[in-house]
């Protein structure tokens, strides 16, 4: 389904007041999508709660005018016929009834409806995430567009419809009371509609600059989310306490609410009293009916009952009015903030055709050809014109500085990012072509900054293969081969021991420890045929890591292996290095050919063998 572009600030403010509408179609849609049987009985008691109140206005002219009739047969014969009278207050007494039913019923649909739009549109948003490719989430904009989506867009979509469900009951009331209206004057119909107007317009000025408040301080309301984080969260309570950090985060945070809330009460100030000003011409406009109907009944013009039933219906009227041009302006502010929503859940992302289940050239390995790649705003590309190859069965070692390109080299390979320039194959295939199911099957991955999930011990070690998730046995042949079956079997409750601390008897494990859960993790992998270490080693010392080297050699003999380590006694180990500097390979080849280069990497390795001298 297509829909019209949003208006923009160029627009006559017309266009852009109708513009914003185009989402109502949208939330009409979902309301629909998530429950058929509660929006029917929605929008059926709607109808039903619309038509009712004229019915209750036309009864009470006739009580009060049977009134009038049984008090002169009264005073003319000494009594009188009441029964007409009671059965017309017993027949308002059931239409009133059943308008507080239709009310309740719409109450009850409107709490189940946002119970499960609030869900679905979580989904939505959840699910959007999951088709979303790295680099969105290392861009600030995009977090900003997130923030807006999730911060109300699950609960707009439900106001929409409501509103949009009460303009209708509205305006089926208006009708209605138009209907009877009109009989005293069509310029009373005409007054009651005007009168709510004015109002109406300050409504709809002050929720498009809240609107547009909103948007302008998404990163502001970023890093208030972000210190409350940082406050609160147990992998920053150390720093924050050593470091004396939380009156100076405190501080920054109650300055950017006093900086919003200011912004806040300046437009709630004007907001307020525009509207009670405006407000004020819709009183006026009330009173001088009540006073021309007043005076048509002193007149002889209209009888009693039909006096109380215009002033019921221009009062009720007036109501509907205020509350169908309420209605109006919410639904246009509603509206804005579904852009918020849309706006994330259209953001565009590359696609990859690939299809591909194989390469032709299995016995080739991976290769770069001139790849480049550039981070989003940076003037300096991060990799430029790496070239490499890596056979089946050989092992190769990425050395240099921090920054210089290693790891984003390792995104480029397992398709987080895309290069810019040059090609990666697969076993002859460029991996644009492979299908990324299939391609992330054939690698298993440890970056150094692997996630720590507030999980059971066996489901971290799980997460390295969906399909075998919840699979014990699986869970216990990884931890074998990443060497992690030895402590895991001292915890309390073995591989169903929660880790972390955000939930009951969490238990946290050394940074050695959660390695070798990283490294079980890639094994879960068994189909995997290229393995990628980024510092798979870090917070281990000497002993250990050699030991787990050796026992991953051993164990990695027919696959490809890429490592990334700073301790060149692991990296020498490797059947070929890669130095990197500034993003371009600068030297390769074996540790001895470095060696005889007497190059950067000769300079570095015997730097750091001094060190241990």
């Amino acid at each position: 389904m297509k829909y019209p572009p949003l208006a923009t600030d160029h627009d006559p403010p017309a266009k852009r007041f109708l513009g914003v509408f185009r989402y109502s179609q949208r939330a009409l849609h979902l309301v629909w999508t998530t429950s058929r049987k509660l929006a029917l009985i929605f929008a059926f008691l709607t109808v039903l709660a619309g038509v009712l109140p004229a019915a209750v206005a036309w009864i009470g002219q006739l009580i009060v005018d049977g009134v009038v009739a049984a008090i002169g047969q009264y005073r003319q014969f000494g009594q009188a016929d009441t029964s007409t009278v009671l059965g017309l207050v017993i027949a308002e007494a059931s239409v009133v009834a059943m308008i507080a039913a239709a009310q309740r019923g719409m109450s009850t649909c409107q709490a189940l409806l946002r119970a499960l739009m609030g869900q679905r549109i979580n989904l939505m948003i959840l699910e959007k995430a999951l088709t979303l490719q790295l680099c969105h989430f290392e861009n600030s904009e995009f977090y900003d567009k997130l923030t807006r989506a999730r911060r109300e867009a699950s609960t707009r979509p439900l106001s929409l419809v409501t509103r949009t469900f009460g303009l209708v009951q509205n305006g089926i009331s208006l009708m209605s009371y138009a209907v009877l209206l009109v009989q005293f004057s069509p310029w009373a119909v005409m007054i009651l509609v005007a009168g709510g107007i004015p109002e109406f317009l300050a409504e709809a000025k002050f929720s498009g600059d809240k609107f547009r408040l909103f948007r302008w301080r998404s990163p502001e309301t970023r890093m208030q989310m972000y210190l409350e984080t940082v406050l609160a969260r147990e992998d920053y309570a150390k720093e924050v306490k050593l470091f004396r950090l939380g009156s100076t985060l405190l501080n920054r945070y109650q300055a950017i609410f006093d900086k919003l809330f200011a912004e806040d009460r300046s437009l709630t100030l004007r907001r307020d009293s525009w509207g009670f000003v405006l407000g004020l011409l819709g009183t006026a406009a009330f009173y001088g009916a009540y006073a021309w109907i007043a005076f048509a009944a002193i007149q002889g013009q209209i009888s009693l009952g039909q006096m109380t039933m215009y002033l019921l219906l221009f009062k009720q009227g007036q109501s509907s009015v205020s509350a169908s041009l309420s209605a109006i302006s919410g639904m246009y502010e509603d509206n804005l903030y579904l852009s918020n929503l849309y706006e994330y859940l259209e953001q565009p992302v590359q696609r990859s055709d690939g299809a591909r289940q194989q390469g032709p050239a299995p016995a080739d390995g991976i290769r770069f050809e001139g790849v480049t790649f550039w981070y989003p705003d940076n003037d300096t590309p991060a990799l430029q014109q790496v070239s490499l190859h890596l056979k089946p069965g050989t092992t190769l070692a990425l050395v240099g500085e921090n920054g210089s390109g290693k790891t984003t080299l390792i995104k480029l390979l397992t398709r987080l990012y895309r290069p810019d320039q040059g090609r990666i194959l697969l076993d002859g295939l460029d991996l644009q072509d492979w299908d990324a199911n299939a391609l992330r099957d054939r690698i298993g991955v440890i970056f150094q900054d692997f996630g720590r999930y507030q999980f059971i011990v066996g489901e971290n070690i799980g997460a390295g293969d969906v399909g075998q998730f919840d699979n014990r046995q699986s869970w216990k042949r990884a931890a074998e081969k990443g060497m992690a079956n030895d402590f895991i079997d001292r915890l309390p409750h073995g591989y169903d021991t929660q880790l972390g601390k955000w939930f009951k008897d969490g238990r946290e494990l050394s940074g050695g420890q959660w390695q070798k859960i990283a490294l079980s993790r890639a094994f879960m992998r068994t189909q995997a045929d290229l393995l990628v270490l980024d510092e798979p080693t870090a917070t281990m010392d000497a002993a250990a890591e050699a030991e787990i080297f050796a026992h991953f050699r051993e164990l990695c003999r027919d696959k490809m292996t890429i490592l990334i380590s700073h301790r060149f006694s692991t990296v020498r180990m490797a059947d070929q290095i890669a130095v990197i500097d500034k993003g371009r390979i600068v030297e390769q080849g074996s540790h001895a050919e470095l060696i005889d280069l007497d190059g950067q990497y000769a300079y570095l390795f015997s730097l750091q063998a001094e060190g241990y001298r």
